[in-house]
């Protein structure tokens, strides 16, 4: 085992020796040669210092930037391997494969002029068009999809946007500035994790990328939560004073911090019109901004209320909902709204909803009060029906159905038209109804604390409005009380109680 390590030593002894009497042009090539080798197995990291080796031998031979440049590309170090197609065709004008590189670099990083350039090098050195044909085809593609994707961003299409960047980047997949311009759609669209994915990736590797921390900002900032935002877009400006996207939005973004915190200020202090005044026109400064925006739409509803504007407060919790539609608040909001107009249905509705997301006591006891409501508004007014009002007393009560009953009594209304006669006596019916639950203690309680009269001593017997008549009038068969209907006027006529 020592003789062999012997001779190893030996045998690498005499090739320092050898390399030693080498010219550095015979170095260089050895270097490149060596690399070659790795390259061809893939070994891409140990390839590239030979190759660097090989350029500080002979710093001005035009395929050791070429070689070198190939193998950053495949370690997707573009701009490195740009930098190096750039010298090599700077040696060599005529270096066609430095130029074909520079195609490929240029489209990876998405750099649609440089690649134009790049092919019209090649292509003007009438070499085989099989040659450029990969390269020519990936930008016509890119070319085509930016050019949709640009006109898609003016018009506020970000889902046509997303989808054009996909496209480029099937082209071009480790481009930072489709991803980027991606990440910022995606935003605009809501789907902040996925933009933040997208931003934090490119981050991990570029801590300084103005572009991804901008696109965090955005997330911060259309998640309603403005101070984080407010630090990325300060650092944004840090790193890239000139950043007009970061500077308009950080303008937005205190503005309309201020307008709404304004907007609350004036609601506490009562002014509400005010108030109104500066939630709307907060409203107007980003569309885009759904959780914001949904907060200044609640908080107008709630100065609607006050100003005793039901319904356009029940307008400002849709649109509210419409925005955020697991908004409790809004949903509290517009259930009472509802409530308050009497529209007891829908705001059953919304409070079935709150519970579902809420299952707390307090929105328990809500939802039932709500049902409760809906429950009593179905049912006959029996005070409406009698015309007085709920903390009436017992003659007042009396006193009213002696007035409703000779009113809607169908004698007096014997000679009037088939439907008049049936409405006049389902009103005398329900008078009759009325009176005979008011009257009743018992019943008068169940009835006012909205329970069931139905369940009231095995049922609500079907009452028989002229025995309530009578009953209350005093008539019986032996004689009575004699009622005159009509007061003189042509069709008046007399009945008697017997």
């Amino acid at each position: 085992m020592a003789d062999v390590v012997d001779e190893v030593i030996m045998d690498s002894a005499d090739e320092n020796d050898d390399i030693i009497t080498r010219s550095p042009e015979e170095l260089a090539e050895l270097k490149k040669e060596n690399g070659n080798q790795l390259y061809k197995i893939k070994q891409y990291r140990s390839a590239l210092p030979l190759y660097s080796e090989a350029i500080k031998l002979c710093p001005n031979t035009a395929a050791y930037y070429g070689n070198r440049a190939a193998c950053y590309m495949m370690l997707n170090r573009f701009i490195e391997a740009l930098e190096d197609v750039r010298r090599c065709v700077q040696l060599d004008p005529k270096f066609v494969k430095g130029y074909v590189r520079m195609a490929k670099c240029s489209l990876a990083m998405g750099d649609l002029k440089t690649a134009e350039f790049a092919i019209k090098k090649v292509q003007d050195m009438q070499v085989d068009g099989q040659t450029i044909a990969n390269e020519l085809k990936s930008y016509e593609k890119l070319k085509q999809y930016e050019s949709e994707s640009n006109k898609a961003y003016e018009k506020q299409d970000y889902r046509k946007v997303v989808f054009c960047m996909d496209r480029c980047m099937d082209e071009a997949p480790t481009c930072n500035r489709y991803k980027l311009i991606k990440a910022e759609c995606l935003t605009f669209l809501g789907r902040f994790q996925e933009a933040q994915d997208i931003a934090n990736s490119i981050l991990h590797i570029d801590k300084g990328n103005a572009d991804a921390i901008y696109v965090r900002g955005m997330c911060l900032f259309y998640e309603d939560n403005l101070d984080s935002a407010f630090q990325h877009f300060q650092q944004v400006l840090r790193l890239a004073p000139d950043h007009k996207k970061a500077m308009n939005i950080y303008k937005k973004a205190k503005l309309l911090k201020k307008m709404k915190e304004d907007g609350n200020e004036a609601y506490k202090a009562c002014k509400f019109q005010d108030a109104y005044n500066l939630y709307t026109e907060a409203l107007k400064i980003d569309p885009l901004n759904k959780k914001t925006n949904a907060k200044l739409y609640f908080n107008r509803a709630t100065v609607l209320s006050r100003l005793a504007k039901t319904r356009e407060a029940i307008d400002d919790c849709t649109a509210a909902l419409n925005l955020d539609e697991s908004y409790i608040k809004a949903l509290l909001r517009r259930a009472k709204c509802y409530a308050d107009i009497g529209e007891h249905e829908d705001a059953v509705r919304d409070y079935e909803k709150v519970f579902k997301m809420d299952k707390s006591r307090e929105n328990k006891k809500l939802l039932q009060d709500a049902k409760l409501a809906l429950k009593l508004s179905k049912r006959k007014d029996y005070y409406s029906i009698l015309g007085v009002e709920r903390n009436a007393g017992e003659d007042e009560i009396k006193k009213a159905y002696k007035k409703r009953a000779l009113i809607h009594h169908p004698d007096r209304h014997a000679n009037a038209s088939e439907s008049e006669k049936k409405e006049q006596e389902k009103k005398f019916k329900d008078v009759g109804e009325a009176y005979g639950v008011l009257s009743d203690p018992k019943k008068k309680m169940r009835y006012d604390n909205g329970q069931d009269l139905d369940e009231f001593d095995g049922g609500m017997p079907d009452v028989d409005p002229t025995q309530v008549f009578q009953r209350f009038f005093g008539g019986s068969s032996h004689g009575g009380q004699e009622f005159s209907f009509g007061g003189g006027f042509p069709g008046s006529f007399t009945f008697q109680f017997r």
